[in-house]
């Protein structure tokens, strides 16, 4: 599912998109899109806060009534979120405010269609490269999508297990070990760590029989006869990379 949100003030402005997508989506029968339309930008802003929604794509009017499309762009780069954003509007004004906000188009209007199936087709196959790194995990209630090299190690805590992010960052997961481990298994960088942990192998930067050093400057000890099947995974994972 390829989320996209489109928001502008004119309603034909919007149908006029959604045509476009209807005819894109026509000839691109392997992607599904689910698009959301917004006349007012306050509106959209409210359900990315509020409703954990995270488009793919949000193709912005630049002049708005309540913001304009570069104070919502600014606005949702403030609350992390990281999808591909394209101004659609009738100026080149705000051409270099655009950029600023990592935009990766900016279109005038009125929009040629075979100028925005481009973007679409280039959004489109980065997506697809993207999910190919990511995994869902059941995280407090909410289904997430998760970048597996942000993924430094999983460590049991009952009934409910914790992940440990790059960023420094833990996410309470609402999984067993076994339902973890059975999703990240596809990535051979994972292993599995006595009963208790899971590790990126990725983010190991030494071990040895006592525990392992993580660039995150965490150490997880390591339990009894854990050290050798460690070790052997360790080092043929590095010889298959290399």
């Amino acid at each position: 599912m390829y989320q996209i949100a489109i928001c502008d003030d004119k309603i034909a402005a919007l149908d006029k998109i959604k045509n476009c997508l209807e005819r894109w989506q026509e000839k691109h029968t392997d992607c599904d899109l689910d698009e959301k339309f917004f006349t007012s930008a306050d509106k959209m802003l409210e359900r990315i806060r509020n409703d954990g929604y995270k488009p793919d794509l949000m193709l912005l009017d630049v002049y708005m009534p309540d913001k304009t499309g570069i104070t919502v762009a600014k606005e949702l780069r403030r609350l992390g979120n990281e999808g591909a954003i394209v101004f659609i509007t009738t100026s080149r004004e705000h051409a270099l405010e655009a950029f600023e906000v990592d935009a990766v188009q900016y279109l005038i209007k009125p929009v040629d269609e075979q100028a925005l199936f481009r973007v679409l087709d280039s959004l489109f196959q980065n997506t697809q490269e993207k999910r190919r790194d990511c995994v869902l995990l059941r995280i407090d209630g909410r289904i997430c999508r998760i970048n597996v090299d942000d993924i430094v190690y999983c460590e049991a805590q009952g009934k409910n297990q914790r992940l440990h992010l790059l960023d420094g960052q833990w996410q309470q997961l609402r999984m067993t070990m076994a339902e973890i481990h059975e999703i990240l298994s596809p990535w051979q960088e994972f292993t599995r760590v006595g009963v208790s942990y899971i590790v990126n192998l990725n983010h190991v930067d030494s071990l040895n029989a006592q525990e392992i050093c993580l660039d995150s400057e965490e150490s997880i000890f390591l339990p009894r006869g854990a050290y050798q099947p460690l070790r052997e995974r360790y080092f043929k994972y590095y010889c298959e990379e290399s």
